[in-house]
Order: C-alpha cells, then sequence, then structure tokens
C-alpha cells in the first residue's frame, strides 16, 4: 500500500512569478478579479454570512417561540384551530417585527465600520494601489513598510532591515529578521522561515515586497485562527446585560412553575394552563431587547460619525458612555505633535554640531516607523550622508528603547545608539570631552561619578523646561564589523542631548475641563519623563495628584497596583507591558475604562481596556485593536462621543426600567390571579396581543431624547438599581391590577370573557402610558417625548380601547366593555401615573443619596 509523500511548506519552494514583470507590476486588473472569484475573499475572522432567509430562520430557534409553535400545533390537532391561525400569527409578527428592525441596524453598523477597514498597498498594473485586505488574492505583490500588518502569507522578494513581529504565531518576543533567499530542506518550522510573512503578524522595521502565496484560511493564522483570537476581557455593558438576563431569567421560572403548580393544584385544563405557562413566559422575557439595543446602537453609531469618530464595535457606544476613566498619551492628545528640535548640546550643555550630525545619521539611515522626532530631526538641518553607507541596525523596541544603526564611512566604521536617555547613559562608559568639536575623538573622557551627575543634571534641566530629550552615543567597531546586535550596545562614547518642544494643544485645556465636568477622570500614560510630562499638566492646568514610575510599577504586584493607581494621574516612563497592567488594575477596581493610543505598542491596552479608541492616521495594529476611530485627533471628539455613548445607555435603560417594573408588575398579578379565579385570568393568545401590542408602542424609544442629567456623569447597568426601581414600581401596578379585579368581580360581575377584556385592556393602558413617567427622571409634563414614540403609544392605548368592539377582538375571546368602565378606568390610570411619579420622584432621591454615601465611603 503506498502512501502519498509529505507536502513540503511552501516557503521551500520556488517563488512563482508569471512573468519576469510580476515582481515589478503585480497582477493585472483581470487577473486580479479572476483570482478573487476562485480563492475567494481574503478573510478568516469573520463568519460566511448566511442568506437572509436562513438568518431570518434562526429567529425562531429561542426556546420560548419554538415551545409556542408546538402548543399551537398542539391546540391545532385538538380542534382549537383558531388558537392555532392567532398564536402562530403572533409568534411570526414577533419575529419578522425584530429581525427587520436588527438587519437594519446591523447593516448600518456595517457600512460604517467599513469606512475604516483594514487596508494595504499591493501592485496592480504597475502602480501602487490601495486597497481593503480582503481583496488581496495569491499572486499579489505586497508593499510593506513599518507598523504594517501583514495582509497574507507570502515569499519575501525584496528587504531592507525588515524586521517583523510573530509571537501571535511563534511565541517569540522579539522581533526576527526576513530577508529574501532559498532555505535549507530541514527548515520546516515557521520559526525557521527567514525568507517569508505570515498574516496577522506586525511589521516592526523596515520596508519589504511581498509575493503572496496564501489568502484567508490557507494561511498559518487561519488554520489556527479560532483558537488564537484572544477574547476581550469582558466589558461593562457585556457584564450588566448578562446579570440582566439572568434576573429576568430567574423570576420568570419561579413565575412558570408557580402557575403551572396552581393550574394543577385546581385541576385546570392542562393545555390552556401550559400555553398560558408559556405566553406568561413569553411576557415577561424582554424579548425585543435585542432589537432595542442594536437600533438604539445603531442610530448612536450613525450620530458619532457625524461627529467624526467611527464605531467598530457597536456595545463600545454603551460603555464609552459608561467611561469614567480616560488612559490617554501625551503626545497628539495634550500636545500638537507638531514637533521640532530645539537644541542638540554636549555633555557640558554647550550647542554642538556633533550631536546633531549622529543625531541625523541614526534617523536617516533608521528603516523602522519614523517617529516624530525622527522626523523633527530630519527637517532642523540637512546633513550631507553620501560618504557614508549603512551596513546593519537593531531596530528599536518598548523594552530596550533605543535604535542603533551600523554604518560604514571606508575608513572607519561607526555605531550610532539614539533612545530614553536614562537607558543610554547606563552604557555609557565614556563622554565626548570639550575638544570634541574639533575632532579629537580618540581619547574621550571616563565617565565618573562627578561627569555622571553633571550629565543626569544637564538632562533634567532640559525636562524642567518641558522638552523632550533623546540621548545621542557612539562607538567605533572594526572595519570588518559585519552586523549589529544588541550586544555592541556596550561601553558607548556619550556624545549629547537632543532636545524637542511639542508644545501643548490649545483645544486640550477646554476638553479636558469638559471631560472632567462630565465625571471623566483623565490619566496620563506616557513614555516620556514625569518632568517632561508636569511641565504639559502645568501649561493645561491638570493638577497632578500622584505620580507612578515605570520602575516603580514594575516592583508593585498586581494588588499593590490597584492600591496605587486609583490617587496617580500620570504614569511616566511606562513600557507597553505596564500600561496594560495600569489599564487592568483601574478595571479592577470597578472603574470603566477607555484607552486612546495610535502606536504599535498600544495595541494590548487597546484590547484590554473597555473602549478602546484610536486615530485614523494611526498604525494599522492599533486601528485593528480599537473599537473606534478617531477622524480628528482631538479630545472635544471623545467628548462628544461620551455624550453620545451616554444617549443611547439612557434609552437602553428606559425599555429595560419599564420591561421590569411596570410589565413585570402585570405579569406579577396574572400569576397571583391565578390562586383565586376559577378561569385564566387571561387567554394565552390574550397575553401574546398584549405583549406585541406593547412592543409595538416601544419601538421608537430609540429615537427619544435624553434628559440632560442623565448624560451628566457617567453611568453603568447597575442590576441592584434595577432590581430595587422594579421592587418599588412593580408593586404600585400589581395594586391597581387587583383593584380593577376588584371592581370587575364585585363592581360589574364580570363572567370569564368580560373579566379577561377588561383586564387586557387595563394592564395594556397601564403598561403603556408609564412610558411617559418612566422616561424621564424630571417632570413627565416638562420632558417631551419624541412625536413618533408618543404617537405610537397612543395608537396602541386606542387600539386597547376600540378592539372588544371589533370582529378581530371577537376572533381573541374579547366581548365589548359597558361605558361606565372606561370611565372607571380613566380614573384609576390617572390615580396610578399619579402615583408611580411619586414613587419614582421618591425613589430617585433615595439612590441619589446613597450613591453619595457609597462614594463617601469608597474615599474613605
Amino acid at each position: 500500500m503506498s502512501t502519498d509523500p509529505i507536502r513540503q511548506p511552501w516557503w521551500l519552494d520556488t517563488p512563482v512569478l508569471k512573468t519576469t514583470e510580476h515582481a515589478t507590476a503585480g497582477l493585472s486588473g483581470a487577473e486580479a478579479k479572476s483570482q478573487l472569484a476562485l480563492c475567494g475573499p481574503n478573510l478568516f475572522r469573520d463568519r460566511q454570512e448566511k442568506p437572509l432567509l436562513l438568518q431570518f430562520l434562526s429567529r425562531f430557534r429561542n426556546p420560548l417561540v419554538i415551545i409556542l409553535l408546538v402548543a399551537s400545533v398542539v391546540s391545532a390537532l385538538t380542534g382549537e384551530v383558531t388558537n392555532f391561525l392567532i398564536i402562530s400569527l403572533m409568534v411570526l409578527l414577533s419575529v419578522t417585527l425584530d429581525f427587520v428592525q436588527e438587519y437594519r441596524a446591523n447593516a448600518t453598523a456595517e457600512k460604517l465600520r467599513q469606512s475604516v477597514s483594514l487596508r494595504t498597498t499591493v501592485l496592480r498594473d504597475g502602480r501602487p494601489l490601495e486597497l481593503p485586505v480582503a481583496q488581496v488574492v495569491p499572486g499579489d505583490i505586497v508593499l510593506l513598510s513599518a507598523g504594517n500588518l501583514i495582509p497574507a502569507d507570502g515569499r519575501v522578494l525584496e528587504s531592507c532591515d525588515f524586521f517583523v513581529k510573530q509571537a501571535l504565531l511563534t511565541g517569540e518576543s522579539y522581533p526576527v529578521e526576513k530577508r529574501p533567499g532559498v532555505l535549507p530542506a530541514t527548515a520546516t518550522d515557521l520559526q525557521d522561515a527567514s525568507n517569508a510573512a505570515f498574516m496577522g503578524t506586525t511589521v516592526i522595521s523596515g520596508s519589504a515586497r511581498m509575493l503572496v502565496v496564501k489568502t484567508a484560511a490557507g494561511t498559518a493564522i487561519g488554520a489556527i485562527a479560532e483558537s488564537l483570537v484572544r477574547p476581550s476581557p469582558p466589558t461593562s455593558f457585556e457584564t450588566g446585560t448578562r446579570r440582566f438576563g439572568i434576573l429576568i431569567m430567574r423570576l420568570t421560572f419561579l413565575l412558570v412553575m408557580f402557575v403551572l403548580l396552581v393550574n394543577g393544584f385546581f385541576h385546570k385544563p392542562w393545555l390552556e394552563s401550559f400555553l398560558f405557562a408559556v405566553a406568561l413566559a413569553v411576557g415577561l422575557t424582554p424579548e425585543l431587547l435585542p432589537m432595542v439595543i442594536s437600533v438604539t446602537l445603531a442610530r448612536g453609531a450613525q450620530r458619532m460619525a457625524g461627529k467624526h469618530m467611527i464605531v467598530k464595535r457597536l456595545s463600545a457606544i454603551q460603555d464609552l458612555g459608561s467611561m469614567d476613566v480616560l488612559c490617554t498619551d501625551k503626545t497628539g492628545t495634550l500636545t500638537e505633535a507638531k514637533i521640532r528640535m530645539e537644541q542638540h548640546v554636549d555633555a557640558q550643555g554647550r550647542p554642538s554640531e556633533r550631536v546633531l550630525e549622529l543625531a541625523y545619521l541614526n534617523s536617516f539611515f533608521e528603516a523602522g516607523l519614523k517617529s516624530p522626532l525622527d522626523e523633527a530631526i530630519l527637517a532642523h538641518e540637512h546633513i550631507e550622508t553620501d560618504a557614508w553607507k549603512k551596513i546593519d541596525e537593531v531596530p528599536f523596541d518598548f523594552e530596550r528603547r533605543r535604535v542603533s544603526v551600523l554604518i560604514d564611512k571606508g575608513d572607519t566604521r561607526w555605531l550610532v545608539v539614539k533612545g530614553a536617555p536614562d537607558d543610554i547613559i547606563g552604557l555609557c562608559t565614556h563622554y565626548e570631552a570639550e575638544d570634541a568639536e574639533a575632532g579629537n575623538r580618540d581619547a574621550p573622557a571616563a565617565v565618573d561619578a562627578a561627569a555622571l551627575a553633571k550629565i543626569n543634571g544637564q538632562c533634567h534641566e532640559l525636562e524642567a523646561e518641558g522638552l523632550r530629550v533623546l540621548a545621542i552615543a557612539w562607538r567605533t567597531v572594526p572595519l570588518d564589523h559585519p552586523d549589529a546586535v544588541v550586544s555592541d550596545e556596550t561601553e558607548l562614547v556619550f556624545a549629547g542631548f537632543a532636545a524637542f518642544l511639542d508644545p501643548p494643544k490649545e483645544s486640550a485645556a477646554s476638553a479636558l475641563a469638559a471631560l472632567t465636568r462630565a465625571g471623566v477622570a483623565i490619566k496620563i500614560v506616557t513614555g516620556d519623563s514625569d518632568l517632561v510630562t508636569r511641565h504639559v499638566c502645568a501649561q493645561l492646568n491638570i493638577p497632578v495628584t500622584g505620580l507612578l514610575s515605570g520602575k516603580e510599577i514594575a516592583l508593585l504586584d498586581d494588588h499593590a497596583l490597584q492600591a496605587r493607581v486609583e490617587a496617580a494621574n500620570l504614569f511616566c516612563r511606562v513600557n507597553p507591558a505596564q500600561k496594560e497592567r495600569v489599564i487592568l488594575a483601574l478595571k479592577a477596581r470597578g472603574h470603566v475604562v477607555g484607552y486612546l493610543g495610535d502606536g504599535i505598542n498600544d495595541a494590548p491596552s487597546l484590547h484590554s481596556a473597555d473602549v478602546g479608541l484610536s486615530v485614523d492616521s494611526a498604525v494599522d495594529v492599533a486601528k485593528e485593536a480599537a473599537d473606534m476611530i478617531l477622524l480628528k485627533h482631538d479630545l472635544h471628539v471623545v467628548h462628544a462621543g461620551v455624550l453620545e455613548g451616554r444617549r443611547t445607555f439612557g434609552n437602553i435603560m428606559k425599555y429595560i426600567m419599564m420591561g421590569s417594573s411596570s410589565n413585570f408588575g402585570n405579569m406579577f398579578s396574572m400569576a397571583g390571579a391565578a390562586l383565586f379565579l376559577p378561569f385564566l385570568p387571561m387567554l394565552p393568545t390574550q397575553i401574546l396581543l398584549n405583549n406585541i401590542l406593547y412592543d409595538v408602542s416601544e419601538m421608537a424609544i430609540p429615537l427619544d431624547k435624553v434628559d440632560a442629567a442623565e448624560i451628566a456623569g457617567p453611568r453603568v447597568l447597575d442590576m441592584n438599581f434595577i432590581r430595587n426601581f422594579m421592587l418599588v414600581i412593580g408593586p404600585i401596578s400589581s395594586v391597581f391590577d387587583f383593584l380593577t379585579f376588584y371592581i370587575l368581580l364585585v363592581v360589574l360581575q364580570a363572567d370569564e370573557k368580560l373579566f379577561q377584556t377588561g383586564w387586557f385592556v387595563e394592564s395594556l393602558c397601564t403598561q403603556v402610558l408609564v412610558i411617559f413617567i418612566i422616561r424621564t427622571r424630571g417632570n413627565p409634563l416638562k420632558s417631551r417625548a419624541h412625536p413618533l414614540l408618543a404617537g405610537m403609544s397612543l395608537a396602541v392605548v386606542l387600539i386597547a380601547l376600540g378592539l372588544p368592539f371589533t370582529a378581530m377582538g371577537a376572533h381573541f375571546g374579547f366581548v365589548p366593555l359597558p361605558p361606565r368602565f372606561y370611565f372607571m378606568i380613566g380614573a384609576m390610570v390617572l390615580v396610578y401615573l399619579f402615583m408611580v411619579e411619586i414613587a419614582k420622584q421618591s425613589f430617585y432621591r433615595w439612590a441619589a443619596v446613597a450613591a453619595r454615601r457609597r462614594k463617601s465611603i469608597v474615599q474613605v
């Protein structure tokens, strides 16, 4: 029996180029279109979207829907054809309503997400073309540079100091260099594939031209995508909605079991009892909540797009509204990010052209992502570099906080190093003495204690003026030194400092003040020194309440850090891992945390925050990790987004508060009525009709206005608050339900059908009209509902009042009500609404006092 030979990895094959021009011209438009049709879009994380019909049919998998449909079939088999038709129609109408609204909302949100989808640059018809990553096909020539996410698996055709971080696939913590070439047959592991780059990994430095070989599920990451996608910690909104669902599920289960037991005890018809219990469960279940959330969030996303913020994850809108801490870097957020070089000085603090020359050579030959500091150095003054040739480099990383380039002039070879002062000074054994400018660099002075103190003092003086400082150092190496490695960064000669000015942003002070008034605390998390950061804070009138440095954070365990992060609002000289620890510590203390970042090092923090914010000009890896993209790098945009998030949250809360108070009270009354009534208080079909009419009345909630008090501060989905509100308002609803029972049974001597009709009208009127009370914390007469919400609510009330007199009402088992019932019910509804208003005001006053008490306890 023969076996197929094991297929060798594709990176050991010879690259397949269609023509000699393929590597320089790429595919033609027609070839790319053909490949896309053959291979499909370059996607693997998003599941293939189901056809609309299957999406619609999947709504019927809801357990309550299935039970109702089965029960309706049983009704038909026992001769209750009318019940079968009515229940089936009610279920179909409810599911269709939910599906249409949610589909439209999701389509709107997806359109906005596509506007900031990840893009890459490929060669097509000989010209660079930027297109969505999903349109990359095998055979494309991709142009890669520092900061890019690699869009597919491919062979490196050309490279220049091309370093890639591929820890996602291999676990390697340091960047690895990729270069073209043929590998030995033993290079079968991903770690050995030095001539290939893989989808989802990040370009740290350099540039390359890559031939795409594999896309989508055919890539290395595509094969294990599900196991590699790191789940985000649950956000505040997700946690709150899950707890709300559990609360409703428990209440529903208890009431349904109670009804079944009572009806069984009194030997009532089992089919009717079962249908009644299921209909009761439907009435208690907030089945419209997903649709209300989707429509409300989609509307919020549209409004935020008009305010220069694109939402990638819809639920992040609510998280942004609940945010009470915003962590942000200083550069570009508090400052203009228009950095200019102000000084270049030697170890004695004197202006030094030598320092400028070394800094320029380092920035010019560096192949990594050019930082604003590099751009400021290159823009400061042109220095001739033709005599120099680059040999190699050690790219920047956030652990070393420096970059080194190895350059050659023919008769000498230097390693030039630029980076954070603390790290560079610690690597220097000598410094350039006073005659360095004259060209005598052969005998630099040793760094002794006095020299070290003077160098550090010079650095602190520059930082105290608000200048960002880089240290510049160098060393000679043998002419045959072949490449640069980290171990070469020793016994350096300190040359001096390059100092930069990044002026505060004019709009930052007012935006910070607005966020503070809105209850959002700002915490600055930066790699800069504390002196520079304090200087900027003083210019923007930001009081410094506490400071933690990266060195201090490194000495703290998680519990100790949680104890320190509350008071501190400056975190300086921190690396990416420490930024993420700060965010997780704040979340552990119960805060809803936002993070604003745009660099390669910001991706972990963006992922861990409740809401990750980035900007349209950010590197690919930051935009991919973010939940929202700012089209303007301005904190005023964030403030506008916070207010919009709170409006969205306010409207979602209206539905939850109404569904968990008035609606719950009516269903509780229904379960209680089963104790003493010889018949069902309401037929299952009547409960379903009540439920669907109530849902229709609330469909316009996403359009409603939110009171100013609701957006004044951050709010979270507090289950204790919702439960307490339900326990206050629900019993009032039940009291008036039982009063209705008394009127129907004692005053009107109602039979079964009259009782069911009267209570249907009363319960629907109270449920719907209480919307106008609960939708605002203030006086309902002063806060106007949206015209569509008011119109739909009043229309539902009129339908409820008139339905008993129609032929359709007869099919549902309704009978005409006596005129005096309407006068009685009108008076009862007015008194009910008045009592709910009094209870509501009392509840909010009590809640405010309790919140202040909790806050004072936390502060102590």
